[in-house]
């Protein structure tokens, strides 16, 4: 555990520093709006349905951009397609404090999704190829973690820009990303495992040859359910937290809610890396289901049973370790379940077609809101956490694969 890092050569750290960067600041731009939701509900006077479809636009969008952006990056290289999917979502992010209408809310938000979907698609395969095989967990596990710091900064940003300026000014900072694809293009080189390929390039429908459409398949349902259980209650909850209690919310208001967040994403910055170390010690496959089985048990007690201010900022922590961590497996797992040749591609359709089914989850959610209170509605996620940790077993074991091996 101390000397783990001794293996790591500055390279493979920048290449880490890249992706955890765009994650990072991806988590960022498209928490902004679950910050704004409530502004930009009375400004258009939108019901909690409808601010879900606005959610769901960029959820589906992210399934084409993954899948776009990872045949992308196996074209033309993982680190050339990251920096495309970082400017991607930034410019659009930015674009979306020009919005007059509900029209321009939704082209916007679904151009930020196909950066969004990208993003993931070549940084977790850049991550993957270019770490050691017995640090790999590790390495996605900390790149992962991004994401809590990049909900920790929107919530910051919201917290500080809503109260003063509104909620174009907050989406208007989403342009700071583009920034980081200057360094991205100087120091990050792509893997060697990429470089060295012989493959003709891929084809979408390898992706469904033998050997590998089983693997397709089952990886596409797992990332289904669990993102459907995911953008279901996470969309939702700074709004839970904020709304008032008559309505089913915890009452905290928009500055207080922001600040309540901050611990839940303390705990799933934890949640990431402590999946990760975890996965390169136990395997993929029972981390999994341990950490889905505790988030389908934690989210009815948050939102259901913690009614005091006091216990929901305790219980908090809990729900974002392990609401949050499993997400450490996917880019581990399923780098190894394919070959290099199409590596990107499957990772960026199995990951972000699961995102597409998944954007029935916050329209869901804010349906079932609507007629049945934030308490109820959260709490139905439990079940597709559950049927996530069903599914797991129908997948291999792959922890440790050298990804040199392209044997599917």
């Amino acid at each position: 555990m101390t000397n783990w890092t001794r293996d790591i050569t500055p390279r493979q750290w920048k290449t880490l520093a890249a992706a955890m960067l765009g994650w990072m600041l991806d988590g960022m731009d498209i928490m902004l709006y679950a910050f704004a939701l409530t502004a930009i509900r009375q400004e258009f006077g939108l019901s909690k349905a409808a601010a879900g479809v606005l959610a769901s636009v960029t959820l589906v969008a992210s399934a084409f951009g993954g899948t776009l952006f990872g045949m992308l990056a196996d074209r033309i290289g993982r680190a050339r397609a990251l920096v495309y999917a970082i400017l991607t979502y930034s410019i659009f992010t930015a674009l979306l404090s020009t919005s007059r209408g509900l029209y321009e809310l939704v082209v916007w938000r679904t151009l930020v999704g196909l950066g969004l979907g990208g993003e993931w698609s070549a940084g977790s395969v850049l991550v993957s190829e270019t770490w050691p095989a017995q640090h790999r967990g590790k390495a996605i596990g900390l790149m992962q973690s991004g994401w809590a710091i990049g909900y920790m900064l929107a919530a910051m940003l919201s917290g500080f820009v809503l109260p003063r300026w509104g909620w174009r000014w907050l989406f208007a900072a989403g342009i700071a990303p583009a920034l980081v694809t200057l360094w991205i293009r100087r120091n990050v080189e792509e893997p060697e495992v990429w470089t060295a390929r012989t493959a003709a390039p891929p084809r979408f429908a390898d992706l469904f040859a033998p050997g590998l459409a089983r693997r397709t398949i089952v990886g596409l349902l797992l990332t289904s359910t669990v993102l459907f259980a995911y953008w279901g209650c996470f969309t939702w909850i700074p709004t839970f937290l904020s709304a008032p209690a008559d309505q089913g919310g915890a009452g905290l208001g928009i500055v207080r809610s922001s600040a309540w967040v901050i611990p839940m994403q303390i705990g799933a910055f934890f949640g990431y890396t402590t999946f990760g170390f975890g996965a390169d010690r136990f395997g993929r496959r029972p981390m999994l289901i341990g950490f889905l089985i505790a988030a389908a048990v934690l989210v009815p007690i948050y939102s259901l049973w913690a009614r005091s201010e006091l216990v929901l900022l305790l219980v908090g922590p809990l729900v974002g370790f392990f609401g949050h961590g499993y997400f450490s497996a996917f880019g581990a797992m399923l780098s190894e379940l394919f070959p290099t040749r199409i590596r990107a591609t499957a990772q960026g359709f199995v990951y972000n077609a699961g995102r597409a089914v998944s954007a029935l989850a916050p329209y869901s959610i804010g349906v079932l809101a609507d007629r049945s209170g934030f308490g109820v509605a959260l709490t139905a996620t439990a079940a597709f956490f559950l049927l996530g940790a069903a599914l797991v077993k129908a997948l291999p074991e792959t922890a440790g694969r050298a990804l040199a091996e392209d044997a599917a």
